[in-house]
């Protein structure tokens, strides 16, 4: 009686939760069925974030983080363009730039799992989706189109800009931050490529014989550039101990790399392959078999 008068004291509370624990379980292996039982959404995300391995935080953490920051930096630059207080062109080749290099810069916050390659590739992977979305025109972002594209056309998208953002995903998954030649090609891309334009645009009077469209000073900035932050990358990728670097030769073979990326960029053929395309695709090769799997 003492039993049923306490049961309707309470009529508020679920039935499941008020039947007394089954005999012989103590109260701590009860906890999950009281879980499941009561539907205690609060309590089951806990105890999955209590029960999940410290690896798998600290990428999910991190992926959110540098898709944060993509965003953002995207974002800035299509209200900067919208201001116009950049140009446009000048705004896509900045993007350019940083897109790669904060994206590299990022890598170190993923742990040391066999997975967390993987996690990173969310982030270029998810650019990938939305270039295609605007690119075929499901949605609209004007905003986007402007500070990527060249001429404004969402079908533009689907070109230079998906093509960058592809070779990202390749190198993520490919080589990762264990291998120089991921960190070389992405760096010719973005850097050396990057800045070509930049410099090329601004002061390149003085035209290539065989290429009107490129500029001595343009060549010479990508070779410098490229040259210049794949160093800096090797020097910070290594200075965390991802890649074990002998600069005496080091130096030598980036040289190489970065002449031969830019000996292609120079090449008449960007109605043919895209720059984004030749470029990371010179440097891989190249680095492939000046340094191998691993540096020297």
């Amino acid at each position: 009686m003492a039993a049923a008068g306490a049961a309707c004291a309470s009529p508020h509370s679920s039935l499941l939760l008020s039947r007394s624990r089954p005999h012989g379980l103590s109260p701590a292996s009860y906890m999950p069925r009281r879980l499941i039982l009561g539907v205690g959404t609060s309590a089951v995300a806990a105890l999955a974030v209590a029960t999940a391995p410290p690896a798998v935080l600290q990428d999910g953490a991190a992926t959110l983080f540098a898709t944060a920051g993509a965003y953002a930096l995207v974002r800035t630059f299509d209200v900067l363009t919208e201001r116009r207080l950049v140009e446009k062109s000048l705004s896509r080749k900045i993007v350019h730039v940083l897109s790669g290099v904060l994206f590299m810069a990022s890598w170190p916050l993923f742990s040391n799992s066999t997975e967390a390659r993987y996690f990173a590739a969310v982030v270029p992977f998810l650019n990938s989706l939305r270039l295609l979305i605007y690119g075929l025109r499901l949605y609209t972002d004007e905003a986007l189109v402007k500070s990527v594209s060249r001429e404004g056309k969402p079908e533009e998208l689907l070109r230079g800009p998906l093509y960058y953002v592809l070779v990202l995903l390749f190198s993520v998954l490919v080589f990762w931050r264990e291998s120089p030649i991921g960190v070389v090609s992405l760096s010719m891309m973005s850097g050396g490529d990057g800045f070509a334009d930049i410099v090329g645009r601004r002061y390149g009077s003085v035209k290539l014989p065989f290429n009107q469209k490129k500029s001595w000073i343009g060549s010479i900035s990508m070779f410098i550039s490229g040259f210049l932050l794949s160093s800096i990358m090797l020097f910070y990728f290594s200075n965390l101990g991802y890649i074990h670097v002998s600069w005496e030769e080091a130096f030598s073979k980036l040289a190489l790399v970065a002449l031969a990326a830019t000996v292609v960029e120079c090449i008449p053929a960007t109605d043919v392959v895209d720059d984004n395309i030749s470029v990371p695709l010179a440097s891989m090769l190249v680095a492939l078999l000046l340094f191998g799997s691993n540096t020297q």
